[in-house]
């Protein structure tokens, strides 16, 4: 096989292991927080779990942001984080500001955290394995 066919295989299986890796990541990231909030029984529509509700889609959105970012640091365009984080921002301000539980933020922060660092992780490896190899 040669380097150049390697790269190419790297780099399309780094992408596919950050779009659809940091989703079940973020999702045991999410269980863990609930977890270790011991939210009380009367108080579960504060948790960040409950939170789904206000912020629908999340699990689509964050597929899209992690690919969005991953093709930006592969492309050598890291800028474009700033674009998807602030598209993302935007588009979600509405339901954050309408939102009376400080939960959907914390969804929000904590979502966009594990799913941006996740990908960068993986973008950075593919483009290490495409210049070295």
């Amino acid at each position: 096989m040669s380097s150049t066919v390697a790269a190419i295989l790297a780099v399309v299986i780094l992408g596919v292991v950050a779009i659809a890796g940091g989703g079940l990541l973020t999702t045991l990231v999410f269980r863990q927080v609930d977890r270790g909030d011991h939210v009380a029984p009367t108080d579960q529509a504060d948790s960040v779990e409950a939170a789904r509700q206000i912020l629908r889609g999340g699990a689509w959105i964050g597929a899209l942001e992690r690919t969005a970012i991953y093709a930006s640091i592969v492309a050598g365009w890291p800028e474009g984080i700033a674009v998807v984080l602030a598209v993302k921002s935007l588009a979600r301000y509405p339901e954050l500001q309408a939102g009376k539980k400080s939960a959907a933020a914390e969804r929000f922060i904590i979502g966009t955290f594990v799913s941006t660092l996740f990908a960068c992780a993986c973008a950075g490896l593919a483009v290490w394995f495409r210049t070295s190899l």
